[in-house]
């Protein structure tokens, strides 16, 4: 199995490898920059998906070990970037190298074999594979704007089609089209708008500005303009981003009780923090009518809010790099919340990009998000799609408010 995009003469052949591996890489996550840039090439996010599939399926063996390495670097190359608000800095290019380094591994079972076959299903195993349950790498999310559908057996049928490419010869060949047509998809996503308005507030506080002291009154008071101008917009609900508040709301009665008074006229979901029995809780508010509901945050971020490893190693990671501060505490379902019949599933930040949050297919969904984290980043256009990717499985229309970068309405 010697198939490769390109093969320059007078270089050494690993040179030749790292090129090869570089396109499959470009081809693999070319969608997601487009959609950061804005633009809206369905054929060829069509044709770049099927490519780098088929090269995945059919290309040398060190080729492929080395395109896993370029493919979770250009999908995270980010995701070191919050060490510098612990003081670790120098992490983040660490950081970035590991997780190249350990999709280059993923990919690299693929190595393995140079059977087709074998390959497909190896990929295939790939596409439910959640490593420290981390699940933003969804293989099928590279079809989410493309004329083929995101499903499993859609991507099943795909993975059928180029493997009969690869391994039938003509006129048999020709076979393989049938798989592939059966994949696409006819319909088109449509918005299903609730009977309120909604209205989704954006804001623009670095992380580095966000927990300090000095700007707690001004952030308190942008939250408050904010609600008070959707009412004299006349929306029926204003959605604001994650931890918009930036403490432990249940300490602060005096802001507790404006809200209550402000949710007479328009009910109000926002983010903040909730203190219960020593335990910390990511939440997000709800107030309606006069009342105040909670909700816990179902999924944890792993290593941002909680540590996926065992308890010893998971102790010292915590009081080395968070110092010494203990993991969040998650609650056991989604909460659902009611305004006037209309019901809106909470989704803080990472759950909203999770399978388990879309249990019984939720109509609404209201997400908030801090982005600032990993800014400037294509985090904020990756997690947009992968909630794009949900919405379109469960038939869902997610109200997203941001902080910095990923503020709309997803369908």
């Amino acid at each position: 199995m010697q198939r490769q995009f390109i093969q320059i003469k007078n270089i050494p052949s690993v040179i030749n490898d790292i090129i090869n591996a570089i396109l499959i890489a470009l081809l693999f996550s070319a969608f997601i920059y487009f959609e950061h840039w804005d633009i809206s090439l369905k054929i060829v996010n069509s044709a770049f998906a099927l490519l780098s599939l088929y090269a995945l399926l059919t290309f040398k063996r060190r080729i492929v070990f080395f395109s896993g390495f370029f493919i979770g670097l250009l999908w995270f190359y980010w995701v070191g970037y919050s060490f510098e608000y612990y003081d670790f800095k120098w992490m983040v290019p660490i950081v970035s190298l590991l997780f190249a380094a350990g999709y280059m591994l993923i990919f690299g079972t693929l190595a393995l074999t140079e059977q087709v076959w074998l390959r497909a299903l190896i990929l295939l195993a790939i596409s439910f594979f959640e490593p420290l349950d981390f699940n933003w790498m969804q293989i099928e999310l590279i079809f989410i704007e493309s004329y083929f559908g995101v499903e499993k057996w859609q991507f099943i049928l795909l993975i059928a089609s180029l493997s009969l490419y690869a391994t039938l010869k003509p006129p048999m060949r020709y076979i393989s089209v049938l798989p592939l047509m059966l994949a696409i998809q006819f319909t088109v996503p449509q918005k299903s708008p609730p009977p309120i308005a909604v209205k989704l507030v954006s804001t623009q506080m670095p992380q580095e500005l966000k927990w300090r002291s000095s700007m707690r009154s001004h952030t308190i008071e942008n939250n408050l303009a904010s609600i008070r101008q959707a009412i004299d917009e006349n929306y029926d609900l204003v959605i604001l981003p994650e931890s918009v508040f930036p403490l432990f709301l249940n300490y602060h009665p005096a802001i507790e009780e404006e809200l209550r008074k402000l949710s007479q006229k328009i009910a109000i979901i926002t983010g903040a923090l909730y203190e219960e029995n020593g335990n910390n809780y990511n939440v997000s508010y709800f107030f309606y009518k006069g009342k105040m509901q909670i909700a816990k945050k179902m999924i944890l971020v792993p290593f941002g809010e909680y540590i996926p490893l065992p308890k010893f190693i998971r102790s010292w990671v915590n009081d080395v790099f968070f110092g010494g501060s203990s993991d969040y505490v998650a609650a056991k379902h989604p909460t659902d919340f009611n305004i006037d019949g209309v019901l809106f599933r909470s989704a803080v930040c990472y759950e909203a990009t999770r399978e388990e949050l879309y249990k019984d297919d939720p109509k609404f969904v209201a997400a908030m998000s801090n982005n600032a984290w990993f800014q400037p980043s294509i985090e904020p256009t990756l997690q947009k799609l992968l909630m794009r990717y949900y919405a379109r499985r469960h038939n869902t229309t997610i109200y997203h408010s941001a902080n910095m970068g990923g503020s709309g309405v997803v369908y």
